[in-house]
């Protein structure tokens, strides 16, 4: 039985370059990057060392916290580079990827195995990496038991990847996956799907599937959380994505850990915007350049979506978790008296001098340019247009400003990610970086209160 969600606030912001639904190989990359800090507060203890050889789904570090806590390669091949920053801190593993690919056998697995048994098969496999939590927006802890699992199968930010073309044809790996995720919580596995779409999640038994609608941003899983149960003091919910369920249901059912992925390549500096099944951490050069970006181009690449993914080089790698490398014009030139005449050519939340609100189905070319330089926040009231949790989002960005882990806590910090605040900071009119704000107090929350 499905359960109707529908998002009244926030801002759907379309822009020019949306992938179109064909999908190809991507190149082979001949080298792969494991970047720790993916995986938000874990601390890497090294395993493979530079010049061995690994096998796909073999361990290459573990949590220090943690050890039964494994993360595995992609691919087979040599470790050629761990590249180390301040105190000798982790900030890559480099692979260099076999031409024939082996796999560790992980072994075909029961998905009605006890609770225990699944948690240390997903631990021992480094298909747990996938599961996050709330508190903290981090990797979850293996000794906690979530009230409830929450998984979106919808995706609302712009350019993002269609998760219904994506996921089509794989129905089983899907249902291996949340009935294995079933038997870790009493409180259900919630997913979310669009409303009237042809999902292949809407069919998943053991799941509890709601429909979803509005603009962005309907499709975060934060969103659902919020609608479904809020994140109390002393709960802990999970999360994991829709995309990642495929690797899970696949380990599960095949005992391989396939890091294969459909990555959508989008934005208005691509010429041919399309899907291209590559692998994780694969280097994005195999698909950028033959698609009509502009080596000599003034572009950003970005690993994930446009408002809340990772700013990578043209020479950088696809990160941990995302599914689509959005590629857009760097915004470093400036309009003379850009403030002070009619905006035709913008999204905007406001009607002064500015006409997106006359245009809601118009695309957009946009930059990356801030319009406007830090300062101090200003009272407009524009955040709680575009922000649909039952929270005060200019209170709770103070509040972390100013560290007071009481006010924190009151105002529901336990429930919020960056990503949350994606959409606020899109607006603002102080350029506040919302998103790093948030970050650093769940940080501190987590250092402080853990």
């Amino acid at each position: 039985m499905s359960k109707d969600i529908k998002i009244k606030k926030g801002l759907d912001i379309k822009l020019v370059g949306v992938a179109e639904k064909t999908t190809e190989n991507a190149i082979i990359s001949n080298f792969y990057s494991i970047r720790p800090e993916d995986f938000h507060s874990i601390i890497p203890k090294l395993v493979a060392k530079e010049g061995s050889k690994v096998k796909a789904g073999e361990t290459l570090f573990y949590n220090k916290d943690n050890e039964e806590m494994k993360f595995v390669s992609p691919v087979s091949g040599e470790v050629t580079e761990v590249v180390r920053g301040p105190r000798r801190r982790i900030d890559a593993i480099k692979i260099t990827a076999d031409k024939e690919q082996t796999f560790v056998d992980h072994g075909k697995f029961d998905t009605n195995a006890t609770a225990e048994k699944i948690k240390a098969h997903l631990l021992a496999s480094g298909c747990w990496a996938f599961i996050k939590q709330r508190p903290y927006d981090v990797v979850a802890k293996a000794d906690s038991t979530p009230r409830a699992i929450f998984i979106s199968g919808y995706a609302s930010a712009p350019l993002a990847a269609d998760l219904d073309y994506t996921l089509a044809g794989k129905e089983a790996e899907l249902q291996a996956a949340v009935t294995a995720l079933s038997k870790l919580t009493e409180g259900g596995v919630h997913v979310s799907v669009g409303k009237n779409s042809s999902s292949p999640l809407s069919g998943l038994s053991n799941a509890i599937i709601h429909q979803v609608s509005g603009p962005h941003p309907s499709g975060n899983v934060g969103t659902l959380i919020n609608k479904v149960g809020p994140v109390n003091k002393g709960e802990t919910v999970w999360t994991v994505s829709a995309q990642d369920l495929v690797i899970i249901g696949e380990l599960l059912i095949t005992g391989k850990f396939n890091a294969e992925r459909i990555i959508a390549l989008a934005g208005s500096s691509v010429k041919k915007p399309r899907y291209f099944k590559t692998k994780i951490g694969s280097e994005i050069s195999t698909m950028i350049y033959d698609n009509g970006v502009e080596k000599d181009g003034n572009d950003r690449f970005i690993s994930g979506n446009v408002l809340s993914g990772k700013q990578v080089g043209a020479d950088g790698h696809l990160d941990y978790y995302s599914n689509v490398i959005s590629v857009i014009p760097e915004g470093d030139d400036y309009e003379f008296f850009g403030w002070n005449k009619p905006v035709f050519d913008k999204v905007s939340t406001s009607r002064a001098l500015t006409f997106s609100w006359m245009n809601p189905n118009k695309k957009y070319e946009l930059d990356t340019n801030t319009n406007g330089e830090h300062r101090a926040f200003v009272l407009t009231g524009n955040y709680e247009e575009v922000f649909p949790l039952d929270i005060y989002p200019l209170q709770i960005l103070k509040a972390c400003m100013y560290q007071d882990l009481d006010e924190m806590e009151a105002l529901g910090m336990y429930e919020v990610a960056p990503e949350d605040f994606a959409l606020t900071e899109f607006i603002c009119v102080s350029k506040q970086p919302h998103q790093k704000i948030i970050r650093e107090g769940l940080d501190l929350m987590l250092k402080e209160i853990g």
